[in-house]
């Protein structure tokens, strides 16, 4: 822990820019400004429906979020898959009883703006169980470490949205820099070969959210 803590200045560094990470990632350069000209708003609709493989795609097929972990949401609110679609993903996930812990963690490395005016992307967001995986000791000391914090989220964080089909047998990017992978079928997905899907295809206004069952972990 005290040499992750070492790299605290660049991971600060890293923290400043990731805003326009998240831009360059999901291909819209004016996704943050909430207020920007129709003309914007239009490229990010037609840059949306090309990172989902087209809008038709998008609204078809697997389109209803699945897994044993769902049964938990509510079933009416903010917090309910109707609520949550309304709202960009870190205010969706603050009204989601089961994503309170990590919902904790995005404030305290001062991401939530950041989440909320990013556009198209996905995020694998661990249930509070997921966390409660990692001694508490530990999990301590990382939510008191924003750098080291901000590491660990933004690794949750692809720069698109991901589809269920995508999963299948995927290899992607993520905001932290490093790769993670997924595989599965149906209504069951692995990310990294062992954290569960156990809620997926959850939808927000600016991304796709895979409730998982472990904390990812990059690698320091």
């Amino acid at each position: 822990m005290n040499t992750r803590i070492s790299r605290a200045t660049g991971l600060f560094a890293a923290a400043a820019v990731l805003p326009l990470a998240l831009t360059a990632c999901s291909g819209d350069s004016s996704d943050s400004a909430k207020s920007g000209p129709s003309g914007n708003a239009s490229a990010s609709a037609t840059r949306s429906s090309d990172d989902t493989g087209g809008s038709s795609s998008a609204t078809s097929g697997m389109d209803q979020p699945f897994g044993t972990a769902c049964s938990a949401v509510p079933k009416n609110g903010a917090g309910s898959f109707d609520g949550m679609a309304k709202d960009p993903v870190a205010t969706a996930a603050s009204h989601n009883p089961v994503l309170s812990t990590l919902v904790t963690a995005v404030k305290k490395a001062g991401l939530v703006d950041t989440l909320n005016n990013a556009q198209n992307i996905t995020v694998f967001a661990p249930t509070n169980d997921a966390f409660g995986k990692i001694p508490k000791a530990t999990l301590d000391k990382v939510l008191s470490d924003k750098a080291e914090l901000t590491k660990i989220l933004t690794y949750h964080v692809v720069g698109k949205r991901l589809t269920p089909q995508d999963l299948a047998n995927g290899s992607f990017g993520t905001l932290e820099k490093s790769g993670l992978t997924t595989s599965g079928s149906g209504e069951s997905y692995t990310v990294n070969g062992s954290a569960k899907v156990v809620c997926g295809n959850v939808r927000t206004a600016n991304a796709n959210v895979y409730i998982i069952d472990t904390v990812l972990m990059p690698k320091m």
